[in-house]
C-alpha cells in the first residue's frame, strides 16, 4: 500500500491562485458573453523588449550549428549572465557580490519553495502575515508547520502585518532560524527603509538566524532610501540569502529565468557545529533535481543586463507603475483605504464594511468582470484587503477603472 505524505493534509484545498481561476472559469462558463478583464495574478501583459527578441534570436541560429551548438546548460548557469548579473545588479551599486554567488533558475517562486530543503525539520520558522502562500506551503509540505488551527500553523511564529504596523512585521518576540521577508511586498506593496530593514539583519546576526529576502519587485523601487537589495545592509552578507528575477521586470513570466543570491561568507551547521558554505549546498540540490535554464534564455536574459537593456526595463516598469497609478487613485477616490501601488505593481485595498474577502471578489467580478485576488489567500490578516496587479495593458486598466467608478459601494 502506497500512503500520502501527510504534510499534504495540513494544505488548504486549493493554492489560492488555482482558487481564482477556477472561480473565474465558472463565471466565463455561466457569461460566455463577458470581456472579463485580469487584475488578479500578478502576470505581465508586455512584450519581450527588443534587446531580448534579438539575443533569444541569435542564440536560436547558434543552436542550428554544430560550433555553436550548447548541450546541457552549467547548473549554476552561464558565466556570461551571471557576470553581467554581477555587475549591473550589484557592482554599479558598489555591493560586491561575485559572479560565483549567483546561481540562475527558472523562477524565484521555486527557488523560495526549494530552498527550504536545506534547513532541517527543526528550525522554527517566521513568516510574515499575509504573505506570498509559497513561503507558507513549501514549509507545510516539508514538516515543519505543525497542525492548522483556525487558519494557522501551530509552528510558525507568525511575523504580524496590519494597518496599524502600517503592514511592516516587527522583529519576532521569539528566537527563530529561518526568516521570510519579501520587500516591495507582496501583496501589500509596502517597503521597508535601510534603517528599518537593519534591525532585521542585526536580528538575524545576533540569533544565528537566515534571512530568505525575496526582491522579485526591487526594480520597481523608485523612492531615495528604500533599498533594492539586502545587501545593501551591513552585515547582509552573513545571514541573507537573496532571490530575483526577470518575470516582472523584463517579461519573463512565460520565458522563466531567475536568479538566487548566496555569500560565500554565508554557513550552516550540523549538530555537532561543523560548518557548510550554504551555496555549496544549494548547488548539491539544484545539481541533483535540477538540469538548469536553457541557453537560449539565458541569452536572452543576458540582454537585460545592458546599459540599452536597462534602459527598455525601466520603460517597462514606468509603465506598470503608471498601470498602479490608475488603480490606486480610482480606489482612493471609491473612498476605500488603499495600500501600495507606488514603489510596486501591486494596489492594496479595504474593501467595504459588509463584504470580507471571498465575498468582493465575488462581487466584482460579477458586477465589474474584473478578476481580482482576495487578501484572506494570503493569511489571517489579508482577510477583508484584495490585491490588484497592475500588470494589465492601458486599455484595459483604463476600462477597468471606468467599470470601478460606477460601482455602489
Amino acid at each position: 500500500m502506497v500512503y500520502i505524505n501527510e504534510n499534504f493534509k495540513l494544505l488548504k484545498r486549493n493554492y489560492l491562485f488555482a482558487e481564482v481561476a477556477n472561480r473565474v472559469k465558472k463565471y466565463k462558463e455561466a457569461h460566455p458573453e463577458a470581456r472579463i478583464i485580469r487584475l488578479g495574478i500578478g502576470d505581465v501583459t508586455e512584450p519581450l523588449t527588443d534587446s531580448v527578441i534579438k539575443e533569444l534570436e541569435n542564440a536560436v541560429k547558434e543552436m542550428s550549428k554544430r560550433e555553436t551548438f550548447q548541450g546541457y546548460p552549467p547548473y549554476e548557469g552561464y558565466e556570461f549572465l551571471r557576470k553581467a548579473i554581477s555587475d549591473f545588479d550589484f557592482k554599479r551599486r558598489g555591493i560586491d557580490i561575485s559572479p560565483n554567488e549567483i546561481y540562475i533558475s527558472t523562477g524565484a517562486k521555486e527557488d523560495t519553495a526549494n530552498f527550504q530543503e536545506l534547513f532541517s525539520i527543526d528550525c522554527k520558522v517566521a513568516i510574515p502575515d499575509p504573505v506570498y502562500p509559497v513561503y507558507v506551503d513549501s514549509n507545510v509540505m516539508a514538516g515543519r508547520s505543525g497542525v492548522a488551527k483556525d487558519k494557522r500553523y501551530s509552528k510558525f511564529v507568525y511575523l504580524e502585518c496590519k494597518e496599524e504596523n502600517n503592514f511592516k512585521p516587527e522583529l519576532p518576540s521569539e528566537k527563530v532560524d529561518i526568516i521570510y521577508l519579501c520587500f516591495p511586498n507582496n501583496p501589500t506593496g509596502q517597503v521597508l527603509t535601510k534603517v528599518e530593514l537593519k534591525k532585521w539583519v542585526d536580528y538575524a546576526i545576533e540569533n544565528n538566524a537566515i534571512i530568505l529576502y525575496d526582491a522579485a519587485y526591487e526594480a520597481y523601487v523608485r523612492e531615495e532610501g528604500i533599498p533594492k537589495s539586502i545587501y545593501e545592509i551591513e552585515g547582509a552578507k552573513k545571514v541573507a540569502v537573496e532571490f530575483r528575477s526577470l518575470s516582472k521586470t523584463a517579461g519573463f513570466t512565460g520565458t522563466r529565468c531567475a536568479y538566487t543570491i548566496i555569500p560565500q561568507e554565508l554557513v550552516v551547521y550540523d549538530k555537532e557545529k561543523n560548518k557548510y558554505p550554504l551555496g555549496e549546498l544549494w548547488l548539491r540540490r539544484q545539481s541533483t533535481k535540477f538540469n538548469g535554464v536553457a541557453y537560449i534564455i539565458q541569452k536572452g536574459a543576458a540582454a537585460v543586463f545592458t546599459e540599452k537593456g536597462q534602459q527598455e526595463v525601466n520603460k517597462l516598469i514606468s509603465y506598470y507603475l503608471e498601470n498602479a497609478k490608475i488603480i490606486y487613485d480610482t480606489i482612493r477616490n471609491l473612498g476605500l483605504k488603499v495600500y501600495g501601488g507606488v514603489n510596486s505593481p501591486y494596489i492594496w485595498f479595504k474593501v467595504p464594511e459588509k463584504f470580507d474577502s471571498w465575498s468582493f471578489f465575488d462581487y466584482l467580478l460579477n458586477e465589474c468582470q474584473i478578476v481580482s485576488t482576495p487578501g484572506e489567500g494570503f493569511g489571517q490578516n489579508g482577510e477583508g484587503f484584495i490585491r490588484l496587479s497592475a500588470f494589465g495593458n492601458r486599455e484595459d486598466i483604463l476600462e477597468a477603472t471606468e467599470r470601478l467608478k460606477k460601482l455602489n459601494i
